[in-house]
Protein backbone atom coordinates (compact mmCIF):
# COMPACT_ATOMS: atom_id res chain seq x y z
CA UNK A 1 0.00 0.00 0.00
CA UNK A 2 1.40 3.39 -1.01
CA UNK A 3 2.31 5.77 1.80
CA UNK A 4 1.45 9.32 0.77
CA UNK A 5 1.97 12.60 2.61
CA UNK A 6 -0.45 15.38 1.58
CA UNK A 7 0.17 18.97 2.60
CA UNK A 8 -0.42 22.57 1.65
CA UNK A 9 2.73 24.61 1.03
CA UNK A 10 3.13 27.43 3.55
CA UNK A 11 5.20 30.59 3.78
CA UNK A 12 7.60 28.97 6.26
CA UNK A 13 8.34 26.23 3.74
CA UNK A 14 9.02 28.67 0.91
CA UNK A 15 11.30 30.73 3.13
CA UNK A 16 13.40 27.72 4.20
CA UNK A 17 15.72 27.59 1.14
CA UNK A 18 16.56 31.26 1.64
CA UNK A 19 17.59 30.82 5.30
CA UNK A 20 20.43 29.13 7.11
CA UNK A 21 19.60 25.46 7.77
CA UNK A 22 20.03 26.10 11.51
CA UNK A 23 16.85 28.14 11.34
CA UNK A 24 14.92 25.10 10.21
CA UNK A 25 13.96 23.22 7.09
CA UNK A 26 10.33 24.17 7.27
CA UNK A 27 7.48 21.74 8.16
CA UNK A 28 7.36 19.88 4.83
CA UNK A 29 11.09 19.29 4.51
CA UNK A 30 11.23 18.24 8.17
CA UNK A 31 8.64 15.53 7.49
CA UNK A 32 10.32 14.51 4.22
CA UNK A 33 13.68 14.06 5.93
CA UNK A 34 12.45 12.32 9.08
CA UNK A 35 9.67 10.12 7.67
CA UNK A 36 9.49 7.67 4.78
CA UNK A 37 6.86 8.19 2.07
CA UNK A 38 6.39 6.79 -1.41
CA UNK A 39 5.03 10.14 -2.56
CA UNK A 40 4.64 13.64 -1.21
CA UNK A 41 1.69 15.49 -2.73
CA UNK A 42 1.77 19.24 -2.21
CA UNK A 43 -1.15 21.65 -2.70
CA UNK A 44 -0.33 25.22 -3.62
CA UNK A 45 -2.04 28.57 -4.19
CA UNK A 46 1.27 30.28 -5.05
CA UNK A 47 2.64 31.13 -8.50
CA UNK A 48 4.27 28.18 -10.25
CA UNK A 49 7.62 29.97 -10.67
CA UNK A 50 7.97 30.40 -6.93
CA UNK A 51 7.02 26.78 -6.26
CA UNK A 52 9.42 25.42 -8.90
CA UNK A 53 12.45 26.81 -7.09
CA UNK A 54 11.22 25.33 -3.80
CA UNK A 55 10.72 21.87 -5.34
CA UNK A 56 14.24 21.96 -6.81
CA UNK A 57 15.55 22.63 -3.29
CA UNK A 58 13.36 19.96 -1.67
CA UNK A 59 13.88 17.04 -4.09
CA UNK A 60 17.55 16.27 -3.17
CA UNK A 61 16.58 15.96 0.51
CA UNK A 62 14.20 13.02 0.13
CA UNK A 63 13.87 9.84 -1.97
CA UNK A 64 10.11 10.37 -2.06
CA UNK A 65 8.46 11.28 -5.34
CA UNK A 66 7.15 14.87 -5.16
CA UNK A 67 4.18 16.22 -7.08
CA UNK A 68 2.30 19.53 -6.86
CA UNK A 69 -1.41 20.29 -7.37
CA UNK A 70 -2.14 23.96 -8.07
CA UNK A 71 -5.41 25.38 -6.74
CA UNK A 72 -6.38 29.03 -7.08
CA UNK A 73 -8.00 30.33 -3.88
CA UNK A 74 -9.74 33.66 -3.55
CA UNK A 75 -8.26 33.87 -0.04
CA UNK A 76 -6.18 31.74 2.35
CA UNK A 77 -9.14 31.32 4.72
CA UNK A 78 -11.81 30.49 2.13
CA UNK A 79 -12.97 27.38 3.94
CA UNK A 80 -15.16 26.01 1.13
CA UNK A 81 -12.49 26.42 -1.56
CA UNK A 82 -9.85 24.79 0.65
CA UNK A 83 -12.20 21.90 1.38
CA UNK A 84 -12.99 21.39 -2.30
CA UNK A 85 -9.31 21.47 -3.32
CA UNK A 86 -8.36 18.94 -0.64
CA UNK A 87 -11.22 16.56 -1.48
CA UNK A 88 -10.46 16.72 -5.21
CA UNK A 89 -6.78 15.97 -4.64
CA UNK A 90 -7.41 13.00 -2.35
CA UNK A 91 -10.13 11.63 -4.63
CA UNK A 92 -7.69 11.70 -7.56
CA UNK A 93 -5.09 9.82 -5.52
CA UNK A 94 -7.58 7.14 -4.50
CA UNK A 95 -8.79 6.77 -8.07
CA UNK A 96 -5.23 6.36 -9.34
CA UNK A 97 -3.72 4.17 -6.60
CA UNK A 98 -6.70 2.49 -4.98
CA UNK A 99 -6.12 2.01 -1.24
CA UNK A 100 -3.42 4.27 0.18
CA UNK A 101 -1.94 5.02 3.58
CA UNK A 102 -2.61 8.75 3.94
CA UNK A 103 -0.92 11.33 6.14
CA UNK A 104 -2.08 14.96 6.33
CA UNK A 105 0.39 17.61 7.48
CA UNK A 106 -1.28 20.18 9.76
CA UNK A 107 1.59 22.62 10.23
CA UNK A 108 2.02 24.26 6.80
CA UNK A 109 -0.50 26.81 5.55
CA UNK A 110 -3.33 28.59 7.34
CA UNK A 111 -5.46 27.52 10.33
CA UNK A 112 -8.35 26.99 7.90
CA UNK A 113 -6.24 24.48 5.98
CA UNK A 114 -5.36 22.63 9.19
CA UNK A 115 -9.01 22.51 10.23
CA UNK A 116 -9.98 20.96 6.90
CA UNK A 117 -7.33 18.24 7.25
CA UNK A 118 -8.68 17.39 10.71
CA UNK A 119 -12.25 17.28 9.42
CA UNK A 120 -11.33 14.99 6.51
CA UNK A 121 -9.10 12.70 8.55
CA UNK A 122 -11.88 12.05 11.06
CA UNK A 123 -14.69 11.67 8.52
CA UNK A 124 -14.30 10.98 4.79
CA UNK A 125 -10.61 10.03 4.46
CA UNK A 126 -9.06 8.35 7.53
CA UNK A 127 -5.47 9.51 7.80
CA UNK A 128 -2.59 10.11 10.18
CA UNK A 129 -2.29 13.75 11.22
CA UNK A 130 1.22 15.14 11.37
CA UNK A 131 2.63 18.28 12.95
CA UNK A 132 6.16 19.58 13.06
CA UNK A 133 8.19 22.40 14.51
CA UNK A 134 11.86 23.35 14.79
CA UNK A 135 11.74 22.90 18.55
CA UNK A 136 9.83 19.60 18.84
CA UNK A 137 10.54 17.98 15.50
CA UNK A 138 8.01 15.81 13.66
CA UNK A 139 5.25 14.00 15.54
CA UNK A 140 1.77 12.57 15.14
CA UNK A 141 -1.05 14.81 16.31
CA UNK A 142 -3.41 12.77 18.46
CA UNK A 143 -6.72 14.45 17.71
CA UNK A 144 -9.84 12.78 19.16
CA UNK A 145 -12.87 12.26 16.95
CA UNK A 146 -14.74 15.20 18.45
CA UNK A 147 -11.86 17.47 17.38
CA UNK A 148 -11.35 18.98 20.82
CA UNK A 149 -10.70 22.69 20.97
CA UNK A 150 -7.10 22.31 22.16
CA UNK A 151 -6.13 20.97 18.74
CA UNK A 152 -8.18 23.37 16.63
CA UNK A 153 -6.58 26.76 15.94
CA UNK A 154 -8.33 29.59 17.75
CA UNK A 155 -9.35 31.18 14.46
CA UNK A 156 -11.48 28.14 13.66
CA UNK A 157 -13.35 27.89 16.97
CA UNK A 158 -16.26 29.78 15.42
CA UNK A 159 -16.71 27.35 12.54
CA UNK A 160 -19.67 25.28 13.75
CA UNK A 161 -21.95 26.82 11.12
CA UNK A 162 -19.28 26.39 8.43
CA UNK A 163 -18.80 22.74 9.31
CA UNK A 164 -22.56 22.22 9.19
CA UNK A 165 -22.65 23.74 5.70
CA UNK A 166 -19.79 21.53 4.58
CA UNK A 167 -21.64 18.45 5.80
CA UNK A 168 -24.41 19.17 3.29
CA UNK A 169 -21.96 20.02 0.55
CA UNK A 170 -22.48 23.80 0.70
CA UNK A 171 -19.47 26.16 0.80
CA UNK A 172 -19.75 28.66 3.68
CA UNK A 173 -18.76 31.69 1.62
CA UNK A 174 -20.06 32.53 -1.84
CA UNK A 175 -18.83 35.99 -2.85
CA UNK A 176 -20.52 35.57 -6.23
CA UNK A 177 -23.86 36.11 -4.48
CA UNK A 178 -22.80 39.18 -2.50
CA UNK A 179 -24.61 41.54 -4.89
CA UNK A 180 -27.94 39.98 -3.90
CA UNK A 181 -28.73 42.06 -0.82
CA UNK A 182 -30.86 40.14 1.65
CA UNK A 183 -31.32 38.96 5.22
CA UNK A 184 -34.85 37.50 5.05
CA UNK A 185 -35.27 33.79 5.68
CA UNK A 186 -37.02 33.24 2.36
CA UNK A 187 -34.12 34.75 0.38
CA UNK A 188 -31.55 32.85 2.43
CA UNK A 189 -33.25 29.62 1.36
CA UNK A 190 -33.24 30.69 -2.29
CA UNK A 191 -29.56 31.66 -2.20
CA UNK A 192 -28.65 28.40 -0.47
CA UNK A 193 -30.42 26.44 -3.21
CA UNK A 194 -28.75 28.52 -5.91
CA UNK A 195 -25.32 27.91 -4.39
CA UNK A 196 -25.94 24.16 -4.26
CA UNK A 197 -26.95 23.94 -7.91
CA UNK A 198 -24.44 26.47 -9.28
CA UNK A 199 -21.46 24.05 -9.63
CA UNK A 200 -23.54 21.63 -11.68
CA UNK A 201 -24.47 22.01 -15.33
CA UNK A 202 -28.14 21.12 -15.00
CA UNK A 203 -30.72 23.56 -16.44
CA UNK A 204 -32.25 26.06 -14.03
CA UNK A 205 -35.63 27.76 -14.21
CA UNK A 206 -36.02 31.00 -12.24
CA UNK A 207 -39.60 32.15 -11.68
CA UNK A 208 -40.61 35.48 -10.18
CA UNK A 209 -42.50 38.70 -10.75
CA UNK A 210 -40.97 41.41 -12.92
CA UNK A 211 -38.25 43.31 -11.11
CA UNK A 212 -37.38 40.61 -8.55
CA UNK A 213 -33.80 40.21 -9.81
CA UNK A 214 -33.94 37.05 -11.92
CA UNK A 215 -31.04 38.06 -14.18
CA UNK A 216 -28.95 39.13 -11.17
CA UNK A 217 -29.42 35.67 -9.67
CA UNK A 218 -28.63 34.00 -13.00
CA UNK A 219 -25.36 35.92 -13.32
CA UNK A 220 -24.39 34.97 -9.76
CA UNK A 221 -25.04 31.30 -10.52
CA UNK A 222 -22.88 31.53 -13.63
CA UNK A 223 -20.03 33.20 -11.71
CA UNK A 224 -20.21 30.49 -9.04
CA UNK A 225 -20.02 27.69 -11.61
CA UNK A 226 -17.08 26.01 -13.34
CA UNK A 227 -18.12 27.98 -16.47
CA UNK A 228 -17.34 31.32 -14.82
CA UNK A 229 -14.55 32.12 -17.29
CA UNK A 230 -16.73 31.31 -20.30
CA UNK A 231 -19.44 33.48 -21.92
CA UNK A 232 -22.70 34.46 -20.25
CA UNK A 233 -25.16 35.37 -22.99
CA UNK A 234 -28.56 36.94 -22.40
CA UNK A 235 -31.51 36.82 -24.78
CA UNK A 236 -34.98 38.30 -24.28
CA UNK A 237 -37.19 35.61 -25.75
CA UNK A 238 -40.18 37.95 -25.93
CA UNK A 239 -38.33 40.40 -28.18
CA UNK A 240 -37.54 37.96 -31.02
CA UNK A 241 -40.01 37.84 -33.95
CA UNK A 242 -41.18 34.30 -34.65
CA UNK A 243 -39.70 34.27 -38.16
CA UNK A 244 -36.22 35.12 -36.81
CA UNK A 245 -36.05 32.60 -33.98
CA UNK A 246 -33.82 30.11 -35.81
CA UNK A 247 -31.46 32.80 -37.08
CA UNK A 248 -31.18 34.47 -33.65
CA UNK A 249 -30.68 31.28 -31.66
CA UNK A 250 -28.79 29.10 -34.13
CA UNK A 251 -27.18 31.61 -36.54
CA UNK A 252 -27.26 31.65 -40.31
CA UNK A 253 -25.04 31.34 -43.34
CA UNK A 254 -24.52 34.27 -45.70
CA UNK A 255 -27.23 34.28 -48.36
CA UNK A 256 -29.55 31.95 -46.41
CA UNK A 257 -32.33 34.52 -46.81
CA UNK A 258 -32.78 38.00 -48.27
CA UNK A 259 -31.22 40.04 -45.47
CA UNK A 260 -28.47 37.53 -44.61
CA UNK A 261 -25.56 39.62 -45.89
CA UNK A 262 -22.95 37.77 -43.85
CA UNK A 263 -22.49 34.69 -41.67
CA UNK A 264 -23.94 35.11 -38.19
CA UNK A 265 -23.26 33.17 -35.01
CA UNK A 266 -26.41 32.51 -32.98
CA UNK A 267 -26.89 32.74 -29.23
CA UNK A 268 -26.23 29.03 -28.62
CA UNK A 269 -22.87 29.07 -30.41
CA UNK A 270 -21.90 32.37 -28.77
CA UNK A 271 -22.52 30.82 -25.36
CA UNK A 272 -20.55 27.61 -26.12
CA UNK A 273 -19.03 26.19 -22.89
CA UNK A 274 -20.72 29.00 -20.96
CA UNK A 275 -24.26 29.86 -19.87
CA UNK A 276 -27.23 31.00 -21.95
CA UNK A 277 -29.80 33.05 -20.06
CA UNK A 278 -33.23 32.74 -21.70
CA UNK A 279 -35.17 35.63 -20.20
CA UNK A 280 -38.98 35.55 -20.41
CA UNK A 281 -38.92 32.02 -21.79
CA UNK A 282 -42.70 31.91 -21.38
CA UNK A 283 -43.07 34.41 -24.24
CA UNK A 284 -41.59 32.05 -26.83
CA UNK A 285 -44.13 30.98 -29.47
CA UNK A 286 -44.94 27.26 -29.50
CA UNK A 287 -43.23 26.77 -32.86
CA UNK A 288 -40.03 28.29 -31.47
CA UNK A 289 -40.25 26.11 -28.36
CA UNK A 290 -40.00 23.00 -30.55
CA UNK A 291 -36.74 24.25 -32.07
CA UNK A 292 -35.23 25.13 -28.69
CA UNK A 293 -36.23 21.73 -27.30
CA UNK A 294 -34.48 19.91 -30.13
CA UNK A 295 -31.28 21.88 -29.58
CA UNK A 296 -31.31 21.01 -25.88
CA UNK A 297 -32.02 17.33 -26.50
CA UNK A 298 -29.49 16.81 -29.28
CA UNK A 299 -26.89 19.24 -27.89
CA UNK A 300 -26.35 20.51 -31.40
CA UNK A 301 -27.67 23.23 -33.70
CA UNK A 302 -27.89 23.73 -37.44
CA UNK A 303 -27.34 27.21 -38.82
CA UNK A 304 -29.98 28.47 -41.21
CA UNK A 305 -28.72 27.75 -44.72
CA UNK A 306 -26.49 24.84 -43.65
CA UNK A 307 -27.06 21.11 -43.27
CA UNK A 308 -24.13 20.16 -41.07
CA UNK A 309 -24.90 20.23 -37.31
CA UNK A 310 -22.62 22.00 -34.83
CA UNK A 311 -22.11 20.52 -31.38
CA UNK A 312 -22.80 22.85 -28.45
CA UNK A 313 -22.07 22.72 -24.74
CA UNK A 314 -24.32 25.26 -23.06
CA UNK A 315 -25.74 25.55 -19.56
CA UNK A 316 -29.32 26.87 -19.78
CA UNK A 317 -30.69 29.27 -17.17
CA UNK A 318 -34.25 30.29 -18.05
CA UNK A 319 -36.43 32.90 -16.38
CA UNK A 320 -40.08 33.87 -16.52
CA UNK A 321 -42.56 36.10 -14.71
CA UNK A 322 -45.24 33.50 -15.30
CA UNK A 323 -46.00 30.20 -13.59
CA UNK A 324 -44.89 27.92 -16.39
CA UNK A 325 -46.67 24.87 -15.02
CA UNK A 326 -49.91 26.85 -15.35
CA UNK A 327 -48.93 27.79 -18.90
CA UNK A 328 -48.40 24.09 -19.62
CA UNK A 329 -51.87 23.28 -18.26
CA UNK A 330 -53.33 25.98 -20.54
CA UNK A 331 -51.42 24.53 -23.55
CA UNK A 332 -49.48 27.76 -23.99
CA UNK A 333 -46.14 26.14 -23.14
CA UNK A 334 -44.84 22.73 -24.17
CA UNK A 335 -44.74 20.22 -21.33
CA UNK A 336 -41.64 18.48 -22.73
CA UNK A 337 -39.68 21.75 -22.84
CA UNK A 338 -40.87 22.68 -19.36
CA UNK A 339 -39.60 19.45 -17.85
CA UNK A 340 -36.35 19.82 -19.78
CA UNK A 341 -35.82 23.28 -18.24
CA UNK A 342 -37.24 22.72 -14.77
CA UNK A 343 -34.53 20.42 -13.41
CA UNK A 344 -33.85 23.01 -10.70
CA UNK A 345 -36.61 25.56 -10.08
CA UNK A 346 -35.90 28.71 -8.06
CA UNK A 347 -38.91 30.87 -7.21
CA UNK A 348 -37.87 34.41 -6.32
CA UNK A 349 -40.30 36.01 -3.89
CA UNK A 350 -41.72 39.50 -4.49
CA UNK A 351 -40.28 42.30 -2.40
CA UNK A 352 -43.43 42.52 -0.26
CA UNK A 353 -42.71 38.98 0.99
CA UNK A 354 -39.04 39.62 1.82
CA UNK A 355 -39.41 40.72 5.42
CA UNK A 356 -36.35 42.67 6.59
CA UNK A 357 -34.78 43.14 3.16
CA UNK A 358 -36.34 46.44 2.15
CA UNK A 359 -34.35 48.71 4.45
CA UNK A 360 -31.09 47.05 3.38
CA UNK A 361 -32.01 47.50 -0.27
CA UNK A 362 -32.87 51.17 0.21
CA UNK A 363 -29.42 51.86 1.65
CA UNK A 364 -27.60 49.78 -0.96
CA UNK A 365 -29.45 51.26 -3.94
CA UNK A 366 -29.08 54.82 -2.66
CA UNK A 367 -25.33 54.24 -2.31
CA UNK A 368 -25.25 53.07 -5.95
CA UNK A 369 -27.22 56.13 -7.09
CA UNK A 370 -24.84 58.44 -5.23
CA UNK A 371 -21.82 56.69 -6.72
CA UNK A 372 -23.20 56.78 -10.27
CA UNK A 373 -24.09 60.48 -9.93
CA UNK A 374 -20.60 61.65 -9.02
CA UNK A 375 -19.41 64.16 -11.59
CA UNK A 376 -22.88 65.14 -12.76
CA UNK A 377 -23.70 68.88 -12.67
CA UNK A 378 -25.14 69.95 -9.34
CA UNK A 379 -24.59 66.56 -7.72
CA UNK A 380 -25.24 66.41 -3.97
CA UNK A 381 -24.69 63.20 -2.03
CA UNK A 382 -28.15 62.07 -0.90
CA UNK A 383 -29.39 60.48 2.27
CA UNK A 384 -32.98 59.61 3.17
CA UNK A 385 -35.06 60.98 6.03
CA UNK A 386 -36.67 58.72 8.62
CA UNK A 387 -40.19 59.66 7.51
CA UNK A 388 -39.35 58.99 3.85
CA UNK A 389 -37.90 55.62 4.79
CA UNK A 390 -41.01 54.74 6.79
CA UNK A 391 -43.24 55.59 3.84
CA UNK A 392 -41.14 53.34 1.59
CA UNK A 393 -41.26 50.53 4.15
CA UNK A 394 -45.05 50.71 4.19
CA UNK A 395 -45.44 50.59 0.40
CA UNK A 396 -46.11 47.25 -1.35
CA UNK A 397 -43.72 47.78 -4.33
CA UNK A 398 -45.64 45.95 -7.07
CA UNK A 399 -42.68 46.54 -9.41
CA UNK A 400 -40.32 45.03 -6.81
CA UNK A 401 -36.61 45.97 -6.71
CA UNK A 402 -36.70 47.61 -10.14
CA UNK A 403 -39.51 49.94 -9.02
CA UNK A 404 -37.68 50.65 -5.76
CA UNK A 405 -34.52 51.64 -7.65
CA UNK A 406 -36.35 53.88 -10.10
CA UNK A 407 -38.34 55.55 -7.33
CA UNK A 408 -35.12 56.36 -5.46
CA UNK A 409 -33.59 57.72 -8.66
CA UNK A 410 -36.55 60.03 -9.24
CA UNK A 411 -36.55 61.13 -5.61
CA UNK A 412 -32.81 61.92 -5.78
CA UNK A 413 -33.54 64.18 -8.74
CA UNK A 414 -36.58 65.90 -7.20
CA UNK A 415 -34.81 66.47 -3.87
CA UNK A 416 -33.27 69.94 -3.78
CA UNK A 417 -31.00 69.30 -0.79
CA UNK A 418 -28.96 66.45 0.63
CA UNK A 419 -31.90 64.72 2.35
CA UNK A 420 -34.68 62.96 0.45
CA UNK A 421 -37.93 63.90 2.20
CA UNK A 422 -41.25 62.10 2.47
CA UNK A 423 -42.65 64.57 -0.07
CA UNK A 424 -39.90 63.64 -2.54
CA UNK A 425 -40.76 59.95 -2.20
CA UNK A 426 -44.49 60.63 -2.45
CA UNK A 427 -43.89 62.62 -5.66
CA UNK A 428 -41.76 59.80 -7.03
CA UNK A 429 -44.16 56.93 -6.45
CA UNK A 430 -46.10 55.97 -9.58
CA UNK A 431 -49.47 54.58 -8.65
CA UNK A 432 -50.60 51.74 -10.95
CA UNK A 433 -53.62 52.37 -13.10
CA UNK A 434 -56.77 50.43 -12.26
CA UNK A 435 -58.54 48.48 -14.95
CA UNK A 436 -61.73 50.51 -14.45
CA UNK A 437 -60.19 53.94 -15.16
CA UNK A 438 -60.26 53.77 -18.99
CA UNK A 439 -63.80 52.41 -18.94
CA UNK A 440 -64.99 55.24 -16.69
CA UNK A 441 -63.27 57.99 -18.67
CA UNK A 442 -64.50 56.70 -22.01
CA UNK A 443 -68.19 56.41 -21.23
CA UNK A 444 -70.27 58.26 -23.85
CA UNK A 445 -72.14 61.29 -22.51
CA UNK A 446 -75.30 60.12 -24.28
CA UNK A 447 -75.56 57.35 -21.69
CA UNK A 448 -76.53 59.84 -18.94
CA UNK A 449 -73.29 59.49 -17.01
CA UNK A 450 -73.67 59.52 -13.21
CA UNK A 451 -70.62 61.65 -12.39
CA UNK A 452 -71.07 61.62 -8.57
CA UNK A 453 -71.18 57.81 -8.61
CA UNK A 454 -68.08 57.59 -10.79
CA UNK A 455 -66.18 59.97 -8.53
CA UNK A 456 -67.33 58.05 -5.47
CA UNK A 457 -66.11 54.76 -6.95
CA UNK A 458 -62.71 56.24 -7.83
CA UNK A 459 -62.30 57.87 -4.41
CA UNK A 460 -63.32 54.69 -2.57
CA UNK A 461 -60.88 52.63 -4.63
CA UNK A 462 -57.88 54.88 -3.96
CA UNK A 463 -58.73 55.43 -0.30
CA UNK A 464 -58.96 51.69 0.34
CA UNK A 465 -55.69 50.99 -1.54
CA UNK A 466 -53.81 53.75 0.28
CA UNK A 467 -54.95 52.45 3.66
CA UNK A 468 -53.94 48.91 2.72
CA UNK A 469 -50.55 50.01 1.38
CA UNK A 470 -49.73 52.01 4.52
CA UNK A 471 -51.06 49.43 6.95
CA UNK A 472 -53.87 51.77 8.08
CA UNK A 473 -51.56 54.71 8.84
CA UNK A 474 -53.74 57.70 7.95
CA UNK A 475 -50.92 60.26 7.94
CA UNK A 476 -48.97 58.25 5.40
CA UNK A 477 -52.09 57.48 3.38
CA UNK A 478 -52.98 61.19 3.24
CA UNK A 479 -49.51 62.06 1.94
CA UNK A 480 -49.72 59.27 -0.62
CA UNK A 481 -53.05 60.60 -1.94
CA UNK A 482 -52.04 64.27 -1.93
CA UNK A 483 -54.42 65.21 0.89
CA UNK A 484 -53.30 67.96 3.31
CA UNK A 485 -53.55 65.93 6.54
CA UNK A 486 -55.02 62.86 8.18
CA UNK A 487 -58.14 64.74 9.30
CA UNK A 488 -59.06 65.39 5.67
CA UNK A 489 -58.44 61.73 4.90
CA UNK A 490 -60.75 60.73 7.79
CA UNK A 491 -63.48 62.98 6.40
CA UNK A 492 -63.15 61.38 2.96
CA UNK A 493 -63.24 57.90 4.50
CA UNK A 494 -66.48 58.77 6.28
CA UNK A 495 -67.97 60.47 3.22
CA UNK A 496 -67.35 57.53 0.90
CA UNK A 497 -68.02 54.77 3.44
CA UNK A 498 -64.59 53.17 3.28
CA UNK A 499 -63.83 50.56 5.93
CA UNK A 500 -60.56 51.10 7.84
Amino acid sequence: MKKILVSWIGNTDLAAPEKNLKQGLGPIAQAAVNKSYDEIVLLSDYLKDRISSYIKWLEPQTPSRISVRYHSLSGPTQFGEIYEAAVNTISELLKYYGDVDLTFHLSPGTPAMAAVWILLAKTRFPAELLESSKEEGVKTAEVPFDISAEFIPSLMRRTDERLEKLSIGLPPDAPEFDDIIHRSAVMKRIIAKARRVAPRSVPILIEGESGTGKELLARAIHRASSRRDKPFKTVNCGAIPGELVESEFFGHKKGAFTSAFQDRVGYFEAAHEGSLFLDEIGDLPLAAQVKILRALQEKEIIRVGETKPTKIDVRIIAATNRKLIEEVAASRFRADLYYRLAVAVLSLPPLRERSGDLSLLIDKLLDEINHDSIGEPGFINKKISASARNLMLSYSWPGNVRELLNTLRRAAVWSSDSTISIEDINDSLIQPQTSTAPELSDQPLADKVNLPEILSNIASNYLARALKTTGGNKTKAALMLGLPNYQTLSNWITKYGVKN
